[in-house]
């Protein structure tokens, strides 16, 4: 497309992509995976931690501490610090904010890092008090996690616009195939077929087994620069060509069928100066495959309830010649590592777009699209992010 718009993260790159650590469960803490990222960030753009003057980090394992204790157990100083409680929608809001310090001279290299564990009966202890909304409406009659509330999502979005779970399906099995070919995939040696996901065990009706995430431990990070700071470290690099995030959007929904995505989407497309068919893949925050698909829908991929035409006619897989999504396998195949998993889809896009897949690699891949979406109480997410990211220099 001609008449480009000013790039308002002009100058940012995002660079060195990591995934650190993932397995079932782990008796090392949160901050012992942030750290082992900390360190390959470094490792892998040839840095000292003390270039490292900002740090932008997710969490759900931290307490009783902040991130600010992290720095005392890394040992490093730093002039620029954000903790971003925002789930599915942290790694977004992470190179947003990391890219807007950068430029504002606050930081020069900022590390985004998300990462947590998976000790036996953790996940129990977080969903058990993970907000006022759920102990007030939703923990307290049986809803003991996510998914009751993304069966009532689910149930009401197949409802609303006859969606199938064959077309749920669709993604569920393409992901599997993605992970088959991505080796950090914990569920990657598991082949999944459309009918493995149909008979598969109700869990929450209308869930089974292969809609619901797995939880488990690891870590993923990038870091954030001026582009001849990347160009002096011989780093391949992105750029960011737009970027946007609401929260509580469309808030008087009974439940939720939409989120922020539909608000600003036609403008992320415009202020990057591109459309919809120059995006070579995306990455969508799948922990249930519901989600995938209002991302999908409003960032206009298809029409308000077209998604079982879309999953009947579109290849998703990372070499089916349609729309690439999820790559690595996302979190359905690969696992949800806590806070990390906002952080997956900015750091697959990376590796895509600078030519460092390896085995799932998209061919020719130029401009990818990540969307992110977090914080579920009884009825909805609350936060939704998207940025479309594009190939910069020194790719393979």
């Amino acid at each position: 497309m001609t008449d480009r718009p000013p790039n308002n993260y002009r100058d940012v790159v995002l660079a060195a992509p990591v995934s650190y650590g993932y397995s079932k469960q782990s008796d090392k803490p949160a901050r012992w995976f942030i750290g082992s990222v900390l360190r390959e960030l470094c490792r892998t753009a040839g840095i000292d931690k003390t270039a490292i003057d900002g740090a932008a980090i997710s969490s759900f394992g931290l307490a009783p501490d902040s991130v600010s204790f992290l720095t005392q157990h890394y040992g490093i100083s730093l002039r620029w610090l954000e903790q971003l409680p925002f789930g599915g929608a942290s790694g977004v809001i992470a190179l947003r904010r990391a890219a807007r310090a950068v430029q504002c001279g606050d930081a020069e290299i900022v590390a985004c890092i998300g990462g947590d564990s998976a000790a036996a009966g953790s996940f129990r202890e977080l969903v058990a008090d993970f907000s006022s909304f759920s102990n007030a409406a939703a923990y307290p009659y049986g809803a003991a996690g996510p998914n009751a509330p993304f069966a009532l999502i689910t149930a009401a979005y197949m409802e609303r616009y006859g969606v199938t779970r064959e077309a749920f399906g669709a993604l569920a099995v393409a992901q599997r195939y993605n992970a088959q070919h991505y080796p950090a995939a914990l569920l990657g040696d598991k082949p999944l077929s459309l009918d493995d996901y149909l008979n598969a065990r109700p869990i929450a009706a209308p869930l089974h087994l292969f809609d619901c995430v797995m939880p488990c431990a690891g870590g993923e990070g990038f870091l954030v620069m001026r582009e001849q700071r990347a160009i002096e470290l011989g780093l391949a690099y992105v750029t960011i060509a737009a970027a946007d995030e609401r929260h509580n959007a469309f808030a008087d929904d009974p439940v939720q069928l939409r989120s922020g995505w539909s608000e600003f989407g036609d403008q992320l497309y415009q202020r990057a100066g591109l459309g919809r068919a120059d995006i070579d893949l995306v990455q969508t925050y799948d922990d249930y495959p519901v989600i995938s698909a209002l991302q999908l829908e409003g960032l206009g991929f298809f029409g308000e309830g077209e998604f079982n035409q879309f999953a009947a006619s579109t290849a998703t897989t990372f070499d089916g010649g349609g729309l690439p999504h999820n790559t690595s396998g996302g979190q359905l195949s690969g696992g949800q590592a806590g806070s990390a998993a906002g952080y997956l889809g900015v750091v697959e896009t990376l590796r895509q777009l600078t030519g460092t897949a390896g085995a799932n690699q998209v061919a020719n891949a130029r401009h990818g699209l990540v969307s992110g979406y977090g914080m579920i109480n009884y009825d909805r997410g609350l936060c939704s992010t998207a940025c479309i990211l594009s190939r910069g220099g020194h790719h393979e």
